[in-house]
Parts: C-alpha cells; structure tokens; sequence
C-alpha cells in the first residue's frame, strides 16, 4: 500500500514541508546567536566555532589539523590561530616529540572561562531534552550526525566548485 493511498502521503509532504521550514529558522538561529556570541567576546563567529571545535580534540593539534577542522586553507588558518592567540584563547607550543612541528594548544584558564559564558547562556540546554525518552533522544542524535556528514559533503562539494571556477 503506498503512502498517498491511505491518506499519509499528504501528511508526510506536510511534516517535510514543515521541516524545511523549521529547520531553515534553526539554521538562521544559530547562525545568529553564534554571531551574538562572538561578538560578545570580540571573536569572528569562525573564530569562536574553531574555539568550540578545538575544545573536542582530544590534545594540542597542528595548523593543517586547524584547517581540516574548519575548512579553511592553511593561509587562513594560520590566520585563525593568529587572532584566537592574540585573544589569549591558544598558544602556540614546540611538539616535544618533533621539534620541528609546532601545536595550537588551548589555554585552560581562557576555556574554563568560554565554557562559564556558554553555561550563563545557555543554561541547562539539556532542559529542552528532558521531556524525550531514550528513543527520541537516538533520533536526535543520529539526526545531529547525519547533518554533520552531510554539512562537510556539503561544504567540500562548495570549495571545490569555487577552485574550480
């Protein structure tokens, strides 16, 4: 039996026209908020993403590591280490193991001091979970994976477009 046929076809064009709207106001809505809070720390909103994305690493990284995480180029993530340095976020440090090879390291007392704003701004985001059983919040996540995977596909398939242009 197909979708159309017992009426739910109409419903799903509904909730996917439904998504695509919501999710467009999601998007607007963190693209603005991450700018609020950039601008509230004197940061680019790249800046403050890779800060965020340097916080889930599991040690110092290199520049190039800084480039694969944002999608920059290597010139413009030098860049972006330059001014999240000159904020005192990072520090650039010698690798003891290759001393050729410089990392980006955060500094502790700067991130504990990010992750107090995202606490006063934030609050307990998790609040927003707390009404979903184990299922909902699984969907969730597995939602929140395939939108990154598909970002990044996303993301390459736009840059090289753009070298190739």
């Amino acid at each position: 039996m197909s979708g159309s046929a017992n009426g739910t076809g109409t419903a799903r064009s509904r909730l996917l026209a439904e998504l695509s709207t919501v999710s467009r106001r999601y998007m607007a809505s963190y693209a603005l908020f991450n700018q609020a809070v950039a601008d509230s720390i004197g940061l680019h909103p790249t800046d403050l993403q890779c800060l965020n994305l340097l916080t889930l690493e599991r040690g110092p990284v290199t520049t190039g590591r800084v480039a694969e995480l944002t999608g920059l180029t290597t010139g413009s993530a030098t860049r972006l280490v330059d001014r999240l340095e000159k904020a005192g976020y990072v520090v650039r440090e010698r690798d003891a193991a290759d001393r050729r090879r410089v990392l980006v390291a955060t500094v502790p007392e700067k991130i504990a001091e990010f992750g107090q704003m995202w606490e006063r701004l934030g609050g307990d985001w998790s609040a927003l979970f707390s009404d979903l059983d184990d299922v909902e919040l699984g969907v969730i996540v597995r939602h929140m994976r395939r939108t990154v995977e598909f970002s990044t596909e996303q993301i390459a398939r736009l840059r090289e477009a753009r070298g190739q242009a």
